[in-house]
């Protein structure tokens, strides 16, 4: 199983991540959800 940018589980901890109920790190090991969360908590938080 492969998560995109598009995922509801991505889209669900960005928005934890960014609200600051959670670190990226704390984002659990799952497939590619870490790496797919912190792309794009990176693209928005540079923009």
């Amino acid at each position: 199983m492969n998560f995109t940018k598009n995922s509801g589980l991505v889209k669900v901890w960005v928005s934890l991540v960014l609200g600051g109920t959670y670190k990226l790190e704390e984002v659990p090991r799952l497939f590619n959800l870490k790496e797919v969360v912190t792309e794009v908590v990176k693209e928005t938080t540079t923009i």
